[in-house]
């Protein structure tokens, strides 16, 4: 059974991606937070086409996935939990939470490396919020994503079982904490000391840069607590707050060609961390 489960592993993932989109995009037709100023028949075709885009380069440019290096770490007996003693359920709890925070710090260097930011943009650029906007981004920066993610499964040694939780996790709240959802703010209030919330991480995709820098979490929201990145609502409330970078305004930059190419263009601008201050 378990071997069965890694072999149809990117079918798993892909199951659970697309039950997750249905499921957030029927619930933002049913009960939307902020009004939309963009219609989907533009802005739709052409984030997911950034998905495929991403997908295929992967599929080329990597012979493995992560549950495959970490399949592979446990065969050759490489990375912290192949080489201490732990019960198999503390390796895996233990490995899904290191590996949240290693996002969580990955995000940080992508919005404080002027360079990372360039490629990270596009993802801020996108002129609304909505499930598709988890799942816009470039795919530079979706490679080299994969090395860090590599890299850290390996040195953890993480259990493959582990990997795969926290792969279909990740996939599944970035879609959940970008969609365009109303949550009544009692239940958002508790919701958000376990899980990242919609209301939660939209602050981070605040036009201000003093918001866009915070609330860095994709999954769990305790490192943006403990780290002191963490801000409740934004200045504007959600219903005003603006989306976007002050860059990249016109519709016609929601483009996927426009997209692959904005890395390359103009300043990296005022949000890269810290940059903003010494402007000033």
């Amino acid at each position: 059974m378990r071997n069965a489960v890694f072999a149809y592993e990117p079918y798993l993932r892909m199951a659970a991606l697309g039950g997750v989109f249905a499921a957030m995009a029927i619930w933002e037709f049913i009960g939307p937070r902020r009004k939309r100023k963009i219609g989907r028949g533009w802005r739709w075709p052409n984030n997911l086409g950034v998905v495929v885009v991403d997908t295929l380069l992967v599929r080329i440019l990597f012979p493995t996935t992560a549950v495959g290096v970490a399949l592979l770490a446990a065969a050759r007996g490489f990375g912290l939990f192949n080489t201490i003693a732990v019960p198999a359920w503390v390796a895996v709890i233990a490995s899904v939470i290191l590996l949240d925070f290693a996002i969580y710090l990955q995000h940080v260097l992508f919005h404080a490396v002027p360079v990372f930011w360039r490629l990270h943009r596009m993802h801020h650029a996108d002129l609304e919020f909505d499930v598709t906007t988890g799942l816009r981004f470039h795919p530079i920066e979706i490679l080299l994503s994969m090395v860090i993610k590599f890299a850290v499964v390996a040195a953890l040694g993480a259990p493959a079982v582990a990997v795969l939780i926290f792969e279909v996790l990740l996939n599944a709240t970035s879609m959940f904490n970008h969609s365009n959802v109303r949550i009544p703010l009692a239940i958002d209030r508790v919701l958000r000391w376990f899980v990242v919330t919609p209301d939660m991480h939209r602050v981070h995709h605040s036009i201000l840069s003093q918001e866009t820098n915070s609330n860095f979490g994709f999954n769990l929201p305790w490192w943006d607590r403990l780290f002191g990145t963490y801000r409740a609502q934004p200045a504007a409330g959600h219903d005003a707050m603006t989306i976007g970078i002050e860059q990249f305004r016109d519709p016609r930059e929601l483009g996927l060609d426009r997209m692959l190419i904005q890395p390359f263009r103009g300043e990296a601008g005022r949000y890269p961390l810290g940059r903003r201050e010494l402007e000033q």
